[in-house]
C-alpha cells in the first residue's frame, strides 16, 4: 500500500489541510494519506499548541468519515527532538509492506536542502509536492528531480494561526473548520 505522510501540528487541522489530503488520496497514486500529527518539541513550550492529544483528536474528528485519511500518533513514541529521516526509517520497520512517501507544501520544498540527511529521502522517498501563493520566485534546486512530483492541488492559503486568532478574537470561523472540529474546539474552549 502507498502512504503519503502528511506532517503537521495540525492546530487545529481546518478545511485546507482536508482538501490537500483529500485531493491526493482521489488524484494521485497514493492510496491512503495519514496526517502524522507532530508533537510538541519538550525543549520549545509553545503555549498556543494544544497538547498533543488534544491535537490528535481533532485530526481524528477531521478524518473518521474519510476512508482513505487517517490519524497518525506515530512520532509521539519517538526519540525527542525528532526528525523525518528518523520517521521514516521506524515506519519503514514496522509496515514492510507500505512504501512511504512525502507531502509538502512549495514553500517547504525551499528549504529541504536543510533537513537532515536530505539527499537520503530524496534518494528513496518520492515526495508530492502542493502548490502554495510563495512570495519571490519559484525554487529550482528540485525542479526536474524524478523524486519529486508536483500536484495540481487547490491552493489554500487557510492558516491554523489565522483561526487562532480569530476564535481569540471571538470571530465565527465556523465554515474554515470540519464540523466536527469546530464542536470539539467550541466544547473543549480552546484558542480563547
Amino acid at each position: 500500500m502507498k502512504i503519503g505522510l502528511y506532517f503537521g501540528t495540525f492546530n487545529p487541522i481546518h478545511i485546507g489541510h482536508l482538501t490537500i489530503a483529500n485531493h491526493l488520496a482521489e488524484h494521485s497514486d497514493l492510496d491512503q494519506i495519514w496526517f502524522v500529527v507532530t508533537p510538541q518539541s519538550p525543549f520549545k513550550k509553545k503555549s498556543s499548541l494544544l497538547d498533543n492529544y488534544q491535537r490528535l483528536e481533532m485530526v481524528f474528528q477531521a478524518t473518521k468519515d474519510y476512508d482513505k485519511l487517517r490519524p497518525s500518533d506515530i512520532e509521539f513514541s519517538l526519540k525527542q527532538p525528532n526528525y523525518t529521516i528518523d520517521t521514516l526509517v521506524y515506519l519503514e520497520e514496522k509496515y514492510p509492506n507500505h512504501t512511504f512517501s512525502l507531502i509538502m507544501g512549495e514553500d517547504n520544498l525551499k528549504g529541504f536542502h536543510k533537513w537532515k540527511n536530505y539527499e537520503l529521502i530524496l534518494e528513496n522517498y518520492n515526495i508530492y509536492v502542493y502548490p502554495r501563493i510563495s512570495e519571490g520566485k519559484t525554487d529550482t534546486q528540485f525542479k526536474d528531480h524524478p523524486k519529486i512530483h508536483h500536484v495540481a492541488a487547490p491552493i489554500m492559503e487557510i492558516s491554523s494561526t489565522f483561526i487562532r486568532n480569530s476564535i481569540k478574537d471571538g470571530k465565527n470561523i465556523r465554515p474554515l473548520l470540519p464540523y466536527a472540529v469546530w464542536e470539539y474546539i467550541d466544547e473543549m474552549n480552546f484558542y480563547k
